[in-house]
């Protein structure tokens, strides 16, 4: 186990609290000030960690996704799962976190893609990275499923993958206005349970 520094600790530190606020209250309403306070740093440190807050918020997708990432690669590794059997497992879990949650947030690549994607070059890359690795994961579950002949064969496993997260990115915003997990779990039977299978 890897021993962290005390500054990659106060880093790790504000990254946490800083995908909690960029989740809640979104990037332009989310103040540094806020931040530094719950981690108690002071003001002028914050530079000592981030060139900028557009650097920070780049650095908040990098933080956020990885243990998205970490998760699905376990389901993956699961020597009881197939590829597909590993979506499914990993996409239920997901649902049942977001009803205990109460709806909130939703995800933050998606919250950051409508509110500064296009206006935002950093933070735009570091959202198409993070989808990509994301995308990619996803699109090896398929593979893996089409292998095991559980995933039909005349779609692409990286379009198949796309479409999982374009309607999942989707569900998650009418999850959010309904407040309900239904439109996660249409999207669930629909793609995982149906369209993708062979």
């Amino acid at each position: 186990m890897t021993m962290l520094k005390p500054k990659q600790i106060k880093r790790e530190k504000l990254l946490d609290r800083g995908v909690s606020l960029l989740l809640e209250k979104g990037y332009h309403a989310t103040g540094l000030k806020e931040i530094l306070e719950a981690v108690q740093i002071p003001k002028g440190s914050f530079y000592a960690y981030f060139g900028s807050k557009e650097e920070f918020a780049a650095e908040a997708v990098k933080h956020y996704i990885e243990p998205f990432i970490q998760r699905l690669s376990g389901h993956l590794q699961n020597p009881e799962l197939d590829g597909l059997g590993a979506l499914q497992a990993y996409y239920a879990e997901l649902i049942d976190e977001v009803a205990q949650t109460g709806f909130k947030g939703g995800c933050l690549l998606g919250n950051l893609m409508g509110e500064i994607g296009d206006t935002s070059p950093l933070c735009r890359d570091a959202l198409l990275e993070a989808v990509g690795r994301y995308a990619d994961l996803q699109k090896t579950a398929l593979e893996r499923g089409q292998k095991d002949g559980r995933v039909r064969t005349d779609k692409t496993a990286k379009s198949m993958a796309d479409l999982m997260l374009n309607g999942w990115q989707g569900a998650l915003l009418r999850m959010k206005v309904e407040q309900s997990v239904e439109p996660l779990q249409e999207v669930c039977r629909e793609l995982l349970d149906d369209y993708f299978t062979a």
